[in-house]
Formats: structure tokens, sequence, C-alpha cells
């Protein structure tokens, strides 16, 4: 196999990972991956380790933008508070599209519930990070606890997320009022 073969094999199972993995959750088989992806098994093994090993690079190689979708650019000028509500307002715009199913990245964590599987880690590192923004722009807004307040808004984020993904809510303004109070109550400017 090239090596122009094996980037587009690659490229295609992570694809394939992503796509199918989103829609139909990570017990997908070997086979449908394979099949979606116009790969061999062998092949497959030949550029992954195992399935695992797909599935956690799928998801690692959208974390990028993932973050890029949601936070806002680093040097914007905005004040804490509005940067916070950024997230909060894409994350909603999101939840409004076609095909959207919550976030991945908390879906691979309810759905494997083992926190050692490689997916698992590379789903809390990405979760991690949106904490840490949110720990950040608290700290920055003069929050009087801002652990706290990026514990409140993970929960928040996830749980909106996860409401919108199986359509038992609309998340068009509810979510952004909310983080305000929480905002309010630890007097984030």
């Amino acid at each position: 196999m090239t090596t122009e073969a094996k980037s587009s094999s690659r490229e295609r199972l992570l694809e394939a990972a992503a796509t199918l993995t989103y829609r139909d959750g990570v017990g997908i088989g070997v086979e449908a991956l394979c099949k979606a992806a116009g790969v061999s098994k062998r092949s497959m093994y030949q550029l992954f380790e195992s399935k695992d090993e797909l599935l956690a690079a799928s998801l690692e190689e959208r974390a990028a933008a993932y973050g890029a979708t949601l936070l806002p650019p680093a040097d914007d000028g905005r004040p804490p508070r509005e940067r916070i509500l950024h997230v909060f307002e894409r994350m909603e715009a999101q939840a409004g599209a076609p095909g959207f199913q919550g976030c991945r990245y908390l879906a691979v964590q309810i759905e494997l519930k083992d926190p050692g599987h490689p997916a698992s880690r590379v789903a809390r590192r990405v979760k991690e990070d949106l904490t840490a923004f949110f720990r950040a722009e608290a700290e920055r807004g003069g929050a009087s606890d801002p652990e706290l307040l990026a514990r409140q808004l993970m929960l928040v984020f996830d749980g909106a997320s996860a409401r919108a993904g199986i359509r038992a809510d609309d998340l068009a303004g509810l979510v952004a009022p909310t983080v305000a109070v929480l905002l309010d109550a630890a007097g984030v400017r």
C-alpha cells in the first residue's frame, strides 16, 4: 500500500468513525466502519491497533475544530461574561442544526463508561479543556468561586447538549438566560 493510499484509507476510516459513532453510537462494528470507509479490516488493523484506537484518533482529530466552533478567539477583547456566553450561544446554534445529537465527547463518555478507554481519555481531556476555559474566564471576570462556576457551567453545557441531542428541549432562549443567572450570582463582569 502506498503512503498516499494509507493516508487516504486512514482519513476515510477517521471520517467513517466520526460519522457512524456520532449517529449510531460507539458500539458500531468494525465491519460497518470498514465498509463505510471502503477499507478492508486488514488495512484498518495496519493503520490502527484496534477499533478503540480508531475511535480515539477520530475524536482527537476533531477536538481542535470542536473548540474552534465553540470558543471565541483568544484575543477578541470582549469581557469574560460575553466570552462565556459566546460558548452557549454557539452551542444553541449547533443544537438547532439538523442531525444534532448532542456533544459527541459527552456521548462517548456515557456510552463507554470506562474512564480508561482511549476514547474516554480523549473525551475527558476535551471536556477538561472547556472547563479550564470557563474557569479562566470566571477568574478574569471576578467570580467569587471560579472553580465552582466552571463546574456549574459544564453542568448546564452538558445537560443542555444532552437534552437537545435527544430532542427533549429546544434550547433557543433557554440556555443563555440560565447561564446569565449563574454569571450574575458569581459576580462575573
